[in-house]
């Protein structure tokens, strides 16, 4: 337990993380990676150059100064941050660490501003919240290792089938080089693959949401290929995926995991909405609804920007024609002209209410989203206009989560 003052001195740090906490965790990676460079094998480089894992880290620091005496309140974010850290393999050696460069990192931004009393407090509280992660992360690992078909660490599985889905996704069928069964996993829940790419330094690891449902003969994953952008470099492990990984080739995954998950336990209808590669979840939960036999009614929307980028259209169209209760619905933003002649999407645009509003048959239902941050927002916003309970709305981040989600 941490004592009154050190709760008081942690809250006092909190207008201060606010101003600087992205500043702090900058320099904390900075400082880290030039000590321990054998780290750059597990921290994914792209979100590092882009901020965005130092954003994540500086919303975490920050939630977990403003909750400190309260922590049992940011558990579910322990618990998806813990998901991360066992499907990477972040072990309890990592986390002292962390600590010694996240307290340098504090009093290098700070300078005379964090005291002797801050630092001391700082290093009594990240104690505190670092043995809560390796408690959960344990149960996690353990779990992962004993369940039916499970394994510790990274597993070698075989690349049995690959399939172009769209002009820029791509799937791969996956399978266990040893021949071993599967364990089962929740639908939504992803896998993190790690890649040696000839000619890279480090190793690289990506988490990609499996596609398909559970129970199946092999994991599926789609796979977007990231080519550069004026704002992003072209993503290393999806252009190598797609351009030299073929059949027959063997790539290693480590165990499902993940907390955005279908709750199979409500009979509500669920309304499922992507845009992009962000519905490869839905799919997973769309599939897992229809094999179960559920007569839960589905509303399945996906965005995309034309037929051409569409992945696994046939597929969602087959699922919903075999589940009596069920309609999918396209929003493109480009159409084509073949789009246009062959009648392909139901809206040209955004996604707006009104038109939500228009599909979704009971307001009162599961909602869950997935795609790009700012169709992620966008649809936030509109389920909140729509007075939609928070209880009510699910969503996933591609990568580290950002501020938003905070404020959410």
């Amino acid at each position: 337990m941490l004592s009154e003052q050190t709760i008081a001195t942690i809250k006092s740090t909190v207008p201060v993380l606010e101003v600087h906490g992205t500043a702090i965790t900058k320099r904390f990676y900075q400082m880290m990676f030039e000590a321990h460079p054998e780290l750059l094998n597990i921290f994914n480089h792209a979100n590092q150059k882009q901020g965005r894992q130092q954003g994540a880290l500086a919303n975490a620091v920050y939630a977990a100064a403003q909750h400190i005496d309260r922590l049992e309140e940011i558990l579910p974010v322990v618990r998806q941050i813990a998901y991360k850290h066992r499907s990477l393999g972040i072990r309890p050696e990592h986390y002292p660490i962390v600590g010694k460069y996240l307290l340098a990192a504090i009093k290098d931004v700070l300078g005379d501003a964090a005291t002797d009393e801050i630092i001391a407090a700082w290093a009594e509280a990240y104690g505190v919240i670092a043995n809560v992660f390796m408690d959960v992360e344990a149960d996690m690992y353990k779990k992962a290792e004993q369940q039916r078909g499970g394994w510790s660490g990274f597993k070698g599985f075989v690349v049995q089938k690959k399939v172009k889905e769209s002009n820029e996704i791509t799937s791969f069928y996956l399978v266990p080089e040893d021949g071993q069964e599967l364990p089962a996993f929740e639908p939504g829940q992803y896998i993190s693959l790690k890649m040696q790419i000839p000619g890279e330094r480090n190793i690289h690891i990506r988490q990609y949401s499996l596609s398909d449902a559970p129970g199946r003969p092999y994991y599926r994953i789609s796979v977007k290929r990231e080519d550069a952008t004026a704002s992003r470099p072209a993503g290393k492990v999806s252009v190598y995926l797609h351009e030299q990984v073929q059949e027959g080739d063997v790539v290693q995954l480590s165990a499902p995991a993940g907390d955005f998950t279908l709750d199979q336990a409500d009979h509500r209808p669920v309304v499922f909405i992507s845009a992009g590669v962000g519905l490869t979840p839905m799919v997973s939960m769309l599939a897992t609804l229809v094999a179960s036999g559920s007569n839960r009614p589905v509303t399945f929307v996906h965005a995309a920007a034309s037929g051409e980028s569409h992945a696994l259209r046939d597929e969602v169209d087959k699922l919903v024609a075999a589940h009596a209760q069920s309609a999918a619905w396209w929003c493109y933003s480009k159409p084509t002209e073949q789009d246009r002649l062959a009648q392909a999407f139901h809206k040209e645009g955004r996604l707006d209410l009104s038109w939500l509003q228009s599909i979704v048959p009971d307001k009162n239902a599961q909602y869950y989203f997935c795609g790009p941050e700012p169709f992620m927002q966008s649809v936030y916003g509109l389920l909140k206009e729509w007075n939609i309970p928070t209880s009510d709305i699910h969503y996933e981040f591609f990568g580290p989560a950002s501020a938003w989600k905070a404020e959410a």
